[in-house]
């Protein structure tokens, strides 16, 4: 059942992208399979609509929910990346606060790989944050805030 329902998050990735003028190929290349698979999936065809229904109520959740239930399903870590910014409901505001110390530690728990260190303080690229406030739970100065847009 886990690959239908990856196959489910595919199909809803794809979709969004269409929607945002990517042809075919481009949308293959995104999501590193088969240009066919992505015309099959574009036209309705071999796809289990209960997967998708499962795979809508996935993306649905909270943020952080999203990205653990998507971790479960999909193995390959970019391609989880691409179908978590893709489909994540809402765009985030990531602010670092001066209290920052540098420590790194909200760099080794970003999944989504948008936190780096620079001149020793954190520096969080917004667009690619999925707003699951792992950073933000777990950073020891709380300097790290997460604002839904």
């Amino acid at each position: 059942m886990p690959k239908h329902i990856a196959s489910g998050l595919k199909y809803l990735t794809a979709v969004k992208l269409k929607e945002q003028g990517q042809n075919q190929q481009k949308i293959a290349d995104e999501l590193d399979i088969d240009r066919s698979t992505v015309s099959h999936y574009l036209n309705g065809r071999n796809l289990s609509w209960n997967s998708i229904d499962v795979a809508k109520t996935i993306t649905d959740l909270e943020p952080k929910d999203f990205l653990k239930m998507t971790q479960a399903i999909i193995q390959n870590p970019e391609q989880i990346r691409k179908i978590v910014n893709i489909c994540k409901k809402n765009e985030y505001e990531t602010i670092v606060e001066d209290s920052c110390i540098g420590c790194g530690l909200c760099v080794d728990l970003c999944f989504m790989k948008c936190i780096k260190l620079d001149s020793l303080k954190a520096q969080i690229t917004s667009r690619h944050c999925c707003g699951c406030q792992t950073c933000e739970n777990e950073c020891p100065t709380n300097s790290i805030k997460i604002l839904e847009i």
